[in-house]
């Protein structure tokens, strides 16, 4: 009986360890949303020392796809979700980014028409000089299909003229900035959030896109960052969503170069 009774103390205790050993919270999904989400980490884990944490990348549709399969807690999108998509999926807007188009500093040019780009991506402007720059071919960078900024950008600026793959193709934006800073005579898109000395953001038709323009409706060029998953938040994910909602974790947001949920349509 003391060996039966011993054998039943030794489970109990066995499961009371592990019941109470801590889920990792698994969120993945764009490139555009993880840079900021990892900010949001760190200063979460400081209040929160006994949270993990795990952030991936892979893009917007592995994201979707992560949180639809239940390998991720929290998928992240930085485009809008297909019906399909939202039929299975409860969204989040957690910030508002806007689609910038980013040249090398080196670079005279600081105004495109909108007319140009969709010609520069679509491959039918090869050379800077057709833009009124130095006699250099133009070395126009995409990002790969799946991405959300690649889908944002197609929709907002490309309209119904598709990106040739004449284009670089590169799967994160941070290696779309790296090249562009490397390269003086290179093209691309990336986040507003994302831009910094290394890179310049160029005028669309005499808009420079920056907050105060995004705010007052004046740069159309607009996408949601989203957080989405099934069903009901864990303790654990709903304790995190409530802390990027809150208004320090939208002040960093917003310091970080995004909109606040709620301050543009």
């Amino acid at each position: 009986m003391k060996k039966i009774f011993l054998l039943i103390c030794i489970i109990f205790i066995l499961s009371c360890n592990s019941n109470s050993r801590k889920k990792t919270l698994v969120i993945a999904g764009s490139t555009s949303v993880q840079p900021f989400v990892e900010g949001l980490e760190e200063m979460y884990i400081r209040k929160n020392k006994t949270a993990e944490i795990n952030i991936q990348g892979g893009g917007s549709s592995a994201g979707i796809q992560s949180a639809i399969s239940g390998t991720a807690n929290i998928g992240m999108s930085s485009r809008h979700l297909s019906l399909d998509e939202e039929k299975q999926l409860k969204i989040i807007p957690i910030a508002y980014d806007a689609v910038v188009v980013i040249l090398n500093p080196r670079n005279k040019i600081d105004n495109i028409s909108l007319e140009d780009i969709r010609k520069i991506f679509s491959r039918k402007i090869l050379n800077w000089k057709e833009l009124g720059g130095e006699d250099k071919e133009i070395n126009a960078i995409t990002r790969e299909d799946g991405s959300g900024t690649r889908g944002a950008f197609q929709e907002l600026v490309m309209k119904e003229t598709p990106i040739s793959n004449a284009c670089m193709v590169q799967d994160s934006n941070g290696s779309v900035r790296e090249i562009v800073k490397a390269d003086p005579w290179s093209i691309a898109y990336i986040s507003l959030g994302l831009v910094d000395k290394d890179v310049k953001a160029v005028k669309i038709d005499g808009i420079l896109p920056d907050r105060a323009a995004v705010k007052e409706k004046k740069y159309n060029f607009m996408r949601p960052f989203l957080f989405v998953h099934t069903g009901e938040l864990g303790k654990d994910a709903k304790d995190f969503v409530d802390f990027v909602l809150s208004n320090e974790g939208q002040n960093f947001l917003e310091k970080e170069g995004l909109i606040k949920v709620g301050t543009t349509p």
